[in-house]
């Protein structure tokens, strides 16, 4: 089973729209995962059935019972974070979990329980099963949500024998990101050619170098500005990271979401011939 995350430095490159596409020729041999649990939108190309469900609990909460508090105030004076008022009631999207309000209440009227952050599925599409999930508003530990959605995609992937996990990951360089990428045989990265990109590409591919990942480059919507793709190539080349794809601006792109299709699925553009060749070099990269 070989593992890839198709990545990116910022939001907005298309690698959500690549891993569709992936989805579509690699079926029926991969499943996938959808790892951008703060912003997932996997989904509303695959349209997923939904076969389970579970809650996921991130970082804990206060629980104040007001039968047993005094009114002393020590949680209120002792919370760094102003999530308890000085009418002793807890604001929860304010609580950070610390446990502070709890190990300085005298009468053990506060206790830390669960919090409702999130729930993660499993889902079949028509391409095969998928891993995901859904991070609540202004909650944090993604990175674990990440993992979770990981750890079940390999055990769909150990269930139903596929070859491939291809892993929709989140943008930038942060914890979500390596926990996307941890222990994969390869990330893709997915660029475009404009400055600003160039440099989050030069930030993630740093990321994944640390942690001895293979990276190859997708140079997205290349043809809109020639001489940036040139020196997103020029870096690829002084690094030694392969373009193992060049995608063109197209309409067609833009048509085919609007009506849920994966470009795979919708025309027999240049930008679909593109998408496969695209996907035969990440093939090849992935069983050297």
């Amino acid at each position: 089973m070989k593992q890839l995350t198709i990545i990116s430095g910022k939001g907005g490159t298309g690698k959500t729209s690549i891993t569709a596409a992936f989805a579509s020729l690699s079926f029926p041999s991969a499943v996938f995962a959808d790892c951008d649990v703060d912003a997932a939108d996997l989904h509303l190309l695959l349209q997923p059935s939904i076969e389970s469900e579970q809650n996921f609990s991130g970082m804990k909460i206060a629980n104040i019972d007001s039968n047993r508090c005094t009114d002393c105030k020590k949680c209120y004076g002792s919370c760094a974070f102003d999530a308890i008022d000085q009418e002793i009631v807890l604001h929860k999207e304010s609580c950070e979990g610390c446990g502070v309000c709890a190990y300085v209440c005298p009468v053990d009227a506060i206790n830390m329980i669960d919090r409702d952050s999130g729930r993660i599925y499993q889902s079949n599409t028509r391409f095969g099963m998928l891993s995901h999930a859904q991070l609540n508003t202004a909650e944090e530990a993604s990175g674990k949500l990440v993992t979770m959605v990981r750890e079940q995609a390999i055990s769909l992937s150990e269930k139903h024998q596929k070859e491939f996990i291809i892993i929709d990951g989140p943008p930038g360089i942060g914890c979500p990101v390596i926990s996307s990428i941890s222990g994969v045989d390869l990330v893709l990265i997915v660029t475009e050619p404009t400055l600003s990109a160039l440099h989050d590409l030069e930030r993630i591919q740093r990321v994944a170098a640390h942690f001895n990942i293979p990276a190859v480059v997708c140079i997205n919507k290349y043809t809109i500005n020639p001489e940036n793709t040139k020196k997103i190539e020029a870096y690829c080349q002084t690094h030694q990271i392969e373009v193992v794809g060049k995608i063109p601006y197209d309409k067609s792109v833009t048509d085919a979401l609007i009506e849920e299709k994966t470009i795979i699925e919708y025309d027999s553009s240049e930008v679909k011939k593109s998408v496969v060749t695209l996907w035969n070099n990440v093939l090849r990269r992935l069983k050297q």
